[in-house]
């Protein structure tokens, strides 16, 4: 049933205190108030949350395969890299499962990416911490292999525009994701001459911020990754990993840049 106390509360106050202009006003901010709190009560239904993580999980995976297919054919190695990425995720063997069918879906010729796109669209793009990690997963599986070929950026790109994700987000977001991979593991690559650079990149900022503008920008990022808010908003608790293991490379960044500065 839809909300629209906010509206009609709002709407009388409105007119009240400021007459036929504040009606206006005061329906608008009802409008956002049904809006927030209709949100709300959706996450609150375990059936809508459950149907958030379904559409997740199967927009990841079908498009990982679209990928895969973006050059016409998927290689043995391609596959393999699937699989290891997927055993990346620390996924349960149900899901993996699942993951291969879609993953196979996603690669078929009569695939419709437009209509996965749709539904991602209806039911995770409310909530912003998913369309960003579609983005990561998806830009993941295509660096696996060391290239985003211009192929695969081509899907990428077309997803981005579907999360109402600007190019240049979309490039930043990129060139952020390429600098953080430099840092996964126990730190790899840290020590070379121009890992300072990559570690400015990796949070997205530039040298000549000052050192409470980055503290707010990686707090920012590993805000982005906390496990108990990305489970909140529907992702499924086993795709968690890969969000953990960023939010490691954003710390090993950072130590990198507070060192650097306090040298």
């Amino acid at each position: 049933m839809p909300l629209f106390f906010g509206k009609l509360i709002g709407g009388i106050l409105g007119f009240l205190f400021a007459g036929p202009f504040g009606a206006i006003l005061g329906l608008m901010a009802g409008h956002f108030f049904d809006k927030g709190l209709a949100s709300n009560f959706q996450m609150a239904n375990p059936e809508h949350l459950q149907r958030v993580q379904d559409v997740f999980f199967t927009t990841v995976f079908s498009l990982m395969g679209r990928l895969a297919k973006s050059d016409g054919r998927i290689s043995e190695q391609e596959i393999q890299q699937a699989e290891h990425y997927m055993g990346e995720m620390g996924l349960t063997q149900e899901h993996r499962d699942q993951a291969i069918v879609l993953f196979k879906k996603g690669a078929e010729a009569s695939f419709d990416i437009e209509a996965v796109l749709s539904d991602f669209q209806q039911y995770c793009v409310p909530h912003p911490k998913l369309s960003h990690m579609l983005l990561i997963y998806l830009i993941g599986m295509a660096m696996a292999d060391g290239e985003v070929h211009s192929a695969e950026e081509q899907i990428l790109r077309q997803v981005a525009t579907a999360l109402n994700i600007s190019p240049r987000a979309f490039e930043q977001l990129l060139q952020q994701l390429k600098a953080q991979q430099r840092f996964s593991g126990q730190g790899a690559g840290v020590s070379s001459a121009d890992a300072i650079g990559e570690a400015y990149k990796a949070l997205g900022v530039t040298a000549d911020m000052n050192d409470k503008d980055i503290k707010k920008a990686y707090r920012r990022l590993m805000s982005q990754y906390h496990p108990d808010k990305l489970i909140a908003e529907g992702m499924p608790e086993d795709m968690i990993k890969m969000a953990t293991e960023k939010s490691q490379e954003i710390q090993s960044a950072y130590e990198l840049i507070k060192k650097h500065r306090k040298g």
